[in-house]
């Protein structure tokens, strides 16, 4: 099962309602996975400046004094705000790389949901509708953004195993489906340098692409390659500081609905996941061909 929703906003009059409508958009998809759900947002920090998005199993002794704590470690200021379980972050960029260091230092028990210029994921087991709640996603304002509804079929139900994954910076996926030579894959990854945190086969998905990309693939040239070396079921919806991307595999027996106004480009699982979007009534809507790479970029 699983659900999968996506909005990529040509028209930045509607920046500030993304939050709400892609919340709603995922709501409606809960019956097709209520064990977790996640969103990543792209927003856009200011200048200079390098977002992480941090989670914590106990938040009230992990986040009490980690802005100081960061800070003195960086020697450099820091910007902390906690929303529930997580925190953004906002680091100096080029303090990237020794923010991760002091973190895996300071807070080892710490996961990092997502890091990058622009991009902040927020995921957790639960309803849908309760996950949005508690980290406020309907406020939230950006230029695209994806969702995930996880029905957990082969894998613990936990918030590391909950969608969007993210392996690169600005970069996430979501996926409905399954690979079937995931594990081959993963290790062919390790050997290239690509680090897990979970078993599950969407996370080696992501991987994948970030590891194209990384090397010199954008994103439309990454999903391209992917359907030579992933096998098994899959549509992707993914993720990137300024584009936003669909591939289902050669079978494409998972549902997938996409829809294209002047203001935007929406993708659903199901075409109910989209009946609320403005002017979806004079949209095109298209089931996405199989094999067939569709990419938006700003």
């Amino acid at each position: 099962m699983c659900g999968i929703v996506g909005l990529f906003l040509k028209d930045s009059a509607l920046e500030p309602q993304l939050g709400a409508l892609l919340t709603d958009m995922l709501v409606t998809m809960t019956d097709r996975g209520p064990d977790s759900a996640g969103i990543a947002i792209y927003g856009g920090a200011e200048a200079g400046k390098w977002t992480m998005t941090v989670q914590s199993a106990n938040p009230d002794t992990d986040f009490a004094t980690l802005k100081d704590d960061l800070a003195a470690a960086l020697g450099a200021p820091v910007e902390m705000t906690v929303k529930d379980t997580h925190a953004v972050l906002e680091i100096d960029a080029n303090k990237a790389d020794a923010a991760r260091a002091a973190l895996k230092s300071l807070r080892p028990d710490l996961r990092i949901m997502s890091s990058g210029e622009s991009i902040e994921i927020f995921k957790e087991v639960g309803l849908p509708a309760d996950v949005a709640a508690r980290f406020e996603v309907s406020k939230m304002s950006g230029s695209h953004g994806i969702g995930h509804t996880r029905m957990a079929t082969e894998s613990a139900i936990t918030t590391m195993g909950a969608h969007p994954f993210s392996t690169g910076p600005d970069q996430c996926l979501v996926h409905n489906g399954s690979l079937s030579n995931h594990n081959s894959l993963r290790r062919r990854l390790i050997r290239e340098g690509m680090t897990f945190e979970t078993e599950n086969d969407s996370e080696v998905a992501a991987a994948y692409l970030s590891w194209k990309m990384a090397n010199g693939a954008d994103l439309g040239g990454a999903l391209e390659a992917s359907l030579d070396d992933l096998d098994g079921f899959y549509t992707f919806v993914v993720g990137t500081k300024d584009g936003f991307g669909v591939l289902r595999d050669p079978i494409a027996c998972k549902p997938a609905v996409m829809a294209e106004t002047d203001q935007y480009v929406a993708f659903g699982s199901e075409y109910r996941a989209m009946v609320n979007l403005p002017g979806i009534e004079t949209a095109r809507v298209w089931e996405p061909e199989p094999s067939t790479v569709y990419f938006w970029k700003h």
